[in-house]
């Protein structure tokens, strides 16, 4: 169940297990924290309560000076890993300037205890809440004994030594390292776009490809360059290589696109929503100083993630 608060009033229940947070990516760290939850929620038949924002904050509170944060999961591909892993509530904060202003302590208070029922709240090591993010696991304690509710720090969780964060995966993301990001992730980094129509210049050399437009403006594209991935249209999955960048064999246009070439079959896409899920890094984006060089190395890509899905891949449609 979601309840989004510009336009639903929350159910209190105050056997409510609570977390907040922005949870972009849903990786391994927050799962863990779930995990945690379902696990107090079952031996004391309570609920499970995610609290989360949209817009993300840092897309609202953005300074002129740094570039967008750009997004691991919307809030909709959020929510749907909420519910595969069995959240009873996901509340969604409209997150504006003016709610920004509010301070941890009125937050905790109307939301958290009045309007949800905290009994138990979890809080990720390094979470910060509230007004200039004053409100931390301090504040939550000295706020639980006067309300009557406990917390539970959850420490953070480390892969290769590296602590997992959203932040994290998507450094990895950018330095086109997807297997050290699907791993801590905990799932296969994944883009939804719709097919747009292009210029039509890979049916013209052989390598017909699917422009996709990602449905969020701020969906984060991984570094330039040459993946392996699947795509899935209308529940089938097909092997596929796809392309990030700027064409530089061909323009001068500093806007990265995402192209789409499916192995082995020749669909038309146009006006579809496609998902792409990103299982290998091949090369970097190149120009070349030919069409017949390109087209070689695109044949060269191609084999390459053959040979990747007749050794990872039993099957590749489903």
């Amino acid at each position: 169940m979601t309840v989004r608060l510009e336009t639903d009033a929350l159910v209190h229940d105050p056997q409510s297990v609570v977390t907040v947070g922005t949870f972009d990516g849903v990786h391994c760290g927050h799962q863990g924290i779930i995990t945690r939850m379902k696990e107090q929620v079952v031996g004391q038949a309570g609920r499970l309560v995610v609290v989360t924002f949209d817009p993300h904050p840092q897309i609202v509170l953005q300074k002129p000076d740094k570039k967008p944060v750009r997004l691991l999961t919307t809030l909709d591909e959020r929510l749907a890993v909420f519910e595969r892993m069995g959240v009873d509530l996901a509340v969604v904060i409209p997150f504006t300037r003016e709610f920004a202003a509010t301070s941890p302590e009125m937050f905790v208070r109307q939301v958290l205890v009045r309007g949800i029922g905290a009994r138990t709240v979890f809080v990720g090591h390094d979470h910060m809440f509230g007004k200039d993010r004053t409100g931390n696991e301090e504040l939550l304690r000295e706020l639980g004994s006067e309300l009557n509710f406990s917390v539970v720090p959850v420490p953070p969780l480390e892969y290769d030594g590296v602590v997992v964060s959203s932040t994290k995966i998507r450094e990895s993301l950018y330095a086109h390292d997807v297997a050290h990001a699907n791993q801590m992730l905990g799932w296969k980094y994944q883009i939804t776009g719709v097919v747009v129509r292009g210029d039509g210049r890979g049916r013209t050399i052989g390598v017909p490809t699917a422009n996709v437009m990602p449905l969020h403006p701020f969906k984060l594209l991984p570094g330039n360059g040459v993946y392996v991935v699947t795509a899935t249209v209308n529940h089938i999955e097909y092997p596929a290589v796809a392309n990030i960048g700027t064409r530089p064999t061909f323009t001068t246009d500093q806007s990265a696109t995402l192209e789409v070439h499916l192995l082995d079959s020749d669909l038309d896409l146009y006006d579809q929503e496609l998902t792409v899920t990103f299982q290998q890094f091949l090369r970097t984006e190149q120009r070349f100083d030919s069409k017949e060089s390109l087209v070689a190395q695109l044949h060269t890509d191609i084999q390459q993630a053959h040979t990747f899905f007749q050794t990872h891949f039993s099957r590749t449609d489903s």
